[in-house]
């Protein structure tokens, strides 16, 4: 092909391109009198994006990676009950059965603040269902709460089924009025058998009994019940104490005598701790 045809060609090219571009600029840009030229709004389309924020830019870690988590441990299925627990030093722990009790928990609570100690309470569910603000007040000021079924029954005289449902309905209180699920568990009467131990199991609890028993039940008088915690102090001792379960006068009274004297003979006065997740 010669030289001025290919010039030709570009030419025709040349035009052509202008002439499409003439054409977009007069359906953008219609003229005014004045001779000059008013934009025209685009046609109507899906709305713009919003710029995103330099934080949407960057890349997010996938779940899948990283360092898998540990799986919870599965809480051990025992043959008998702890019955202290191990410390360091002149530590012991106070424990109430039975409540809460609208007429002597509170007491119990109030002596506990005013020495900032905490203590472990098992509590019955059909108790703790009617005083649910009890549980609330322990889970605020930093006591723990067990299960101590719902009705206080003999658990070797219940089946399987029983007993499960003795501490499903209590632990299901527990959470809800506490904010949280018992994680241990005491048998009435300290009346233990393999069942109670599987199904504490199985709801992620662990069986705590006791190595001091103030025998309060009995209301022996308040004297009596403070020698009892006196004479049997040492380190790791799990006190047994109630808050229910009839009058316990005499058990607020003996709290108010002795905790002192425990704090100044140097004991610390702790709840129990699970050493695994």
């Amino acid at each position: 092909m010669k030289k001025d045809q290919l010039l030709t060609r570009r030419r025709v090219l040349f035009a052509g391109a202008a002439a499409a571009g003439a054409a977009t600029t007069g359906a953008l840009v219609t003229g005014r009198g004045d001779g000059s030229a008013r934009p025209v709004a685009p046609a109507p389309g899906p709305p713009a994006r919003r710029p995103l924020k330099p934080s949407a830019y960057r890349l997010q870690p996938l779940t899948g990676y990283g360092a898998p988590s540990a799986a919870p441990r599965r809480t051990p299925v025992r043959s008998e009950p702890i019955l202290r627990m191990p410390a360091r030093g002149r530590t012991m722990m106070l424990t109430f059965d039975d409540g809460p009790d609208p007429r002597f928990t509170p007491d119990i609570l109030d002596t506990l603040a005013r020495y900032d100690v905490r203590a472990t309470f098992f509590v019955c569910g059909e108790m703790a269902d009617y005083n649910r603000d009890l549980l609330s007040r322990m889970a605020d000021e930093g006591h723990v709460v067990g299960n101590h079924t719902w009705s206080h029954p003999l658990l070797t005289r219940l089946d399987r089924r029983g007993i499960r449902s003795e501490m499903e309905r209590t632990s299901e209180v527990v959470e809800q009025a506490y904010g949280e699920p018992p994680r241990w568990f005491r048998a009435p009467y300290g009346a233990w058998n393999r069942a109670a131990f599987q199904l504490g199991a199985e709801l992620g609890m662990e069986p705590l009994a006791w190595t001091v028993d103030t025998l309060d039940w009995t209301t022996p008088g308040t004297r009596t019940i403070v020698e009892r915690v006196e004479d049997g102090a040492a380190p790791g001792v799990v006190v047994l104490s109630h808050d229910a379960g009839g009058d316990r006068s005499q058990s607020v009274r003996a709290l108010r005598s002795y905790l002192p004297g425990l704090l100044d003979s140097g004991y610390h006065l702790t709840v129990p701790r699970r050493h695994y997740v």
